[in-house]
C-alpha cells in the first residue's frame, strides 16, 4: 500500500511579509490566511511590557502604533548571515537573542498553518533570495543555515530550499498555456532577485527544472531600502538631518541613518546614541529641529515614523497621487509628502542598480530578450519601477503576479514534487 505524501509547507519568510502555501492531499494549491483573511503577514513581533506576552504580524504592528508600552522588532531577515543573529536584546526586562526571535516567528507561523489544516506539519520548502548577502559566499551560506536551523528549532524535520525568484516563476508556469521565456522579477523588502527561466505547463510536474534556469541574479535592494530612503527625504530633514549648523557644518547624520532603518532604530535609542544625539544640540542653528530629534527618541518614534513613510510610500504607488506622511505624533505642523517627483528623485540610483541587475540577468541568460516580464514580491507595485522596468524591456509582456502569496505559492508547488 502506498504511503500517503506528506503535506510541504512553502514558506517565504519575508524581510517586510511573510507568506505561506501547500499543495493538499487533492492537489488543490492552498495560500493559507495567516493574518485575518490575509494571506501576507507582517514579520513583525511585539513585546508587551505590562502583559509580558508576544504579538506577531498586524496585530504587533497595530500595538506599537497604538502606543502600548513594549519592544517591537521587525526586518529580522536582514541580520541574517550577521554576527547580530548570535547577539542579545533587550525586551523588557530580559535579553534574549535574535536567532531565538526568529524560531519564536517561526513557532507562530507554523501553530497558524498546523491550525488551518488541522494536522502537524513537518516538512518544509523554505525560500531563499539568490544573495542574501552580497559578494561574500561564506556569510550567503551562514545565513541560509541560520533560515534552515529557525525551521528546525520551531520543529520541522525535513527541511528543502528554494531560490525565491525560482518559486515566483513555478507559480506563474501555471496560468501559461506555451513556453515561455520569462525574467522573474522579484523585488521584496531586502532584496531584490531575478530569474530568467523556460516555462512549460509540460515540465511543471518535474522535480529537477535546472535545465530550464538560464540565469539568476540578485542585488540587496529592496523595499525596505526605498522606506529608508523616502524617510530620509521627507521626514528627517525635519529633524535636522543635512541641517546646515554652526560652522557651516552639515550635522553628523548617523542618527537619522539608523531612525531610518527598519532593523536598526533600536540603536538609536541606547544610552550612548541617545546622549551623542543630545550633545548635537551644539552643532544646531536651528534648535527647533534638535528638540524634534529629541523627542522623537524619547518617545521611541523611529518604528511609527517609518511606518508612516511606508504608508504613503503604497499609496502613492496606487494611486499615483501625492500621499501625506502622517507625523501628527511628532508634530502637528509637519505634512511632509510622497509624491512621485520626491520618489523618482530619491529611488532612483537605487531602481538603477535594480533594473541594471535585471538587464544582466537577460544577458547572462545569453539572450536579447525575454517573452515575459513577471513582476512579484511587495515592492514591485512602485509605478516608478514598472515605469523603467517597461523602458528597459519594451519587447517583454509586463506581468504583475501575485505580490506576497505568490512566492509561496510556488514554494508549495516546489515542496510538492521535491524527493523528501
Amino acid at each position: 500500500m502506498e504511503t500517503a505524501r506528506p503535506l510541504v509547507l512553502g514558506i517565504d519568510f519575508g524581510t517586510s511579509n511573510s507568506a505561506c502555501a501547500l499543495i493538499d492531499a487533492q492537489g488543490a494549491l492552498q495560500v493559507i490566511p495567516l493574518d485575518g483573511a490575509k494571506a501576507e503577514m507582517p514579520t513583525a513581533l511585539f513585546f508587551a511590557s505590562e502583559t509580558h506576552s508576544v504579538l506577531f504580524g498586524a496585530e504587533a504592528m497595530q500595538a506599537y502604533l497604538n502606543g502600548t508600552e513594549g519592544r517591537l522588532l521587525r526586518s529580522l531577515k536582514s541580520l541574517m548571515g550577521s554576527r547580530l543573529m548570535d547577539e542579545y536584546t533587550a525586551v523588557g526586562d530580559k535579553s534574549i537573542r535574535f536567532f531565538d526571535i526568529v524560531v519564536l516567528f517561526f513557532k507562530e507561523l507554523k501553530r497558524r498553518c498546523e491550525a488551518h489544516v488541522g494536522q502537524p506539519l513537518t516538512h518544509a520548502m523554505l525560500g531563499r533570495p539568490v544573495h542574501f548577502v552580497d559578494d561574500d559566499t561564506e556569510r550567503d551560506q551562514l545565513a541560509q543555515e541560520t533560515l534552515g536551523r529557525a525551521a528546525t528549532e520551531a520543529g520541522f524535520t525535513q527541511i528543502a530550499y528554494q531560490l525565491e525568484p525560482i518559486a515566483a516563476a513555478l507559480d506563474y508556469e501555471q496560468r501559461v498555456a506555451k513556453e515561455t521565456t520569462a525574467l522573474v522579477v522579484d523585488i521584496g523588502g531586502g532584496t531584490s532577485d531575478f530569474t530568467v527561466i523556460r516555462l512549460n505547463p509540460e515540465r511543471s510536474a518535474q522535480g529537477d527544472r535546472t535545465a530550464d534556469i538560464l540565469a539568476t541574479t540578485g542585488v540587496h535592494i529592496g523595499g525596505t531600502d526605498f522606506d529608508r530612503l523616502l524617510d530620509l527625504t521627507t521626514v528627517m530633514p525635519h529633524l535636522g538631518y543635512k541641517h546646515v549648523g554652526t560652522g557651516g557644518r552639515i550635522v553628523p547624520s548617523s542618527v537619522f541613518f539608523d531612525l531610518s532603518t527598519w532593523h536598526l532604530i533600536h540603536q538609536a535609542y541606547t544610552r550612548k546614541s541617545m546622549h551623542f544625539a543630545k550633545e548635537l544640540w551644539t552643532d544646531y542653528t536651528d534648535q527647533a529641529l534638535h528638540r524634534r530629534l529629541m523627542d522623537a527618541l524619547e518617545e521611541q518614534h523611529g518604528h511609527r515614523m517609518l511606518a508612516s513613510v511606508e504608508a504613503a510610500k503604497i499609496a502613492c504607488s496606487i494611486s499615483g497621487d501625492g500621499a501625506v506622511v502622517n507625523v501628527d505624533f511628532l508634530d502637528r505642523s509637519l505634512a511632509p509628502t510622497v509624491d512621485a517627483a520626491n520618489m523618482e528623485a530619491a529611488l532612483h540610483a537605487s531602481l538603477a542598480q535594480v533594473v541594471q541587475c535585471a538587464q544582466d540577468c537577460v544577458a547572462a541568460a545569453g539572450l536579447q530578450a525575454v517573452d515575459a516580464v513577471y513582476l512579484t514580491g511587495g515592492s514591485s507595485a512602485l509605478r516608478t519601477l514598472i515605469a523603467a522596468l517597461r523602458a528597459a524591456m519594451p519587447q517583454a509582456t509586463l506581468v504583475e503576479g501575485n505580490r506576497f502569496g505568490g512566492v509561496a505559492a510556488g514554494l508549495a508547488w516546489a515542496g510538492a514534487v521535491h524527493p523528501y
